[in-house]
């Protein structure tokens, strides 16, 4: 495909009017203000559009899309036992099988690109994400909550089994990652082992750390150390860690998570949403520490609107600190795309560049809501809808266009969910 007299947002976030972008392949094959001259097959005409990087969403637990809406102004650990954990404890197989793929849509929708996901039945998982083309960094969150050895744990077996099966397949669009659900729900002997497990298989570890007040405090008192202490000391941040939330990190933690390279996912509407407090983004990126942007699940968010998580992450800090001039559009577009992707061990996309990945999106910017343009960066992160996407695009393939889903058939998927809906509210 050849994108003909389009804007493109470039690799270093820069606007550039008038250019032609060909995709050869899985990759960006040519960027210049002349027409190329190869041919690139189709040409997308790029009056009123906007092409750049796709989304890069760093915490999800896609198949929760079957939960949207089910527990609504509850705190998180009243959420979870009384609501979440009731409803999770009926799935089966083919139930996550057509959420992920309702999440995968949804995503699209929003030009989410590549997803960092921790759940179970992750076999159905990684079914949808390879049959629908999308990219995804998928684990088996692990939890133990006895005196039992690791290898001795079915979460453990699952979380082998499907490295063994799946890591790397689809042209890499499908990585897995070992998930550690958090530190309380699992002991002292099982993060240690899982750390060591994670190191010898050489990949990568999702972790929820330090999202509420509760969690960080009784880690404190359990253990006389901070989430972010006690998990460095047992190894786990030894290998490349995206740790989701970190809202009450303090202190040393800066320290270690700096040191240690951490990406912090923060998800500004779900801790919002649940009242968990607002991550202390602006120290992270004074320190250096990687920052990328998650939805979490749509159980508690209740939508995959990347659009709109971009915006309530640039503007919550403003108002937590009283500081106008935080977190700029650029920072934000940054951690939505190249710091994502990064996160995910993803070195080849995240930024439209010639050599990177076709990982990449469109938005209808002719709309009023889009005009006048006195910094187009200022229009996409403040004034853009998640409906201007209007096209989204993983290893130079169209997997959605305006408005057609080009590898789920949204209409099954739909019913099959509800039908799991049904099934399941009759369980309860």
């Amino acid at each position: 495909m050849l994108f003909s007299n389009i804007i493109i947002l470039d690799e270093n976030l820069s606007v550039r009017e008038g250019m032609y972008v060909g995709i050869k392949g899985n990759k960006i094959d040519y960027v210049g203000k002349e027409v190329p001259k190869e041919d690139y097959g189709e040409i997308y005409e790029g009056k009123g559009r906007l092409l750049m990087s796709g989304f890069f969403n760093s915490h999800a637990h896609t198949p929760m899309t079957l939960m949207r809406g089910y527990g609504e102004n509850m705190a998180l650990q009243s959420w979870l036992n009384d609501r979440i954990f009731p409803f999770e404890d009926k799935l089966m197989g083919d139930d996550v099988y057509f959420a992920t793929l309702l999440g995968i849509a949804e995503s699209l929708r929003y030009g989410i690109v590549s997803t960092t996901d921790m759940y179970y039945f992750c076999d159905r998982m990684a079914e949808a994400v390879l049959e629908s083309g999308v990219k995804n960094n998928l684990g088996r969150g692990l939890t133990s909550f006895t005196d039992a050895e690791l290898w001795d744990l079915q979460a453990y077996r699952e979380s082998k089994y499907l490295f063994e099966q799946y890591n790397n397949k689809g042209g890499g669009r499908l990585k897995v990652d070992m998930s550690l659900h958090a530190e309380y729900t699992s002991n002292p002997k099982i993060v240690r082992q899982f750390s060591e497990f994670t190191k010898e298989l050489g990949t990568r570890m999702h972790v929820h750390i330090s999202e509420t007040t509760d969690e960080h405090r009784d880690c404190k008192e359990r253990h006389g150390k901070t989430p972010v202490a006690y998990f460095n000391d047992l190894g786990l941040l030894d290998s490349k860690t995206t740790a989701a939330h970190c809202v009450f990190v303090e202190g040393e933690d800066f320290d270690i998570l700096a040191e240690k390279g951490v990406t912090v996912a923060t998800c500004p509407v779900s801790n919002l949403k649940l009242a968990s407090g607002v991550c202390n983004v602006p120290l992270l990126l004074k320190r250096q520490i990687p920052v990328a942007i998650g939805t979490d699940s749509v159980s508690s968010n209740n939508s995959l609107n990347y659009i709109e998580e971009m915006k309530f992450f640039s503007l919550v800090h403003k108002a937590r600190y009283e500081d106008p001039t935080l977190i700029t559009p650029k920072q934000t577009l940054y951690a939505a795309t190249r710091a994502g992707a990064l996160g995910q061990d993803r070195t080849d996309t995240g930024k439209l560049a010639v050599g990177f990945r076709a990982d990449l999106i469109v938005l209808d910017i002719s709309g009023p809501n889009m005009h006048p343009v006195h910094d187009l960066l200022n229009n996409v992160v403040y004034a853009a809808s998640g409906s201007d996407v209007v096209l989204t695009m993983v290893d130079g393939r169209v997997l959605y266009r305006d408005g057609e889903f080009k590898t789920i058939d949204l209409e099954k998927v739909q019913y099959e969910v509800e039908k799991s809906r049904v099934r399941i509210i009759g369980e309860l």
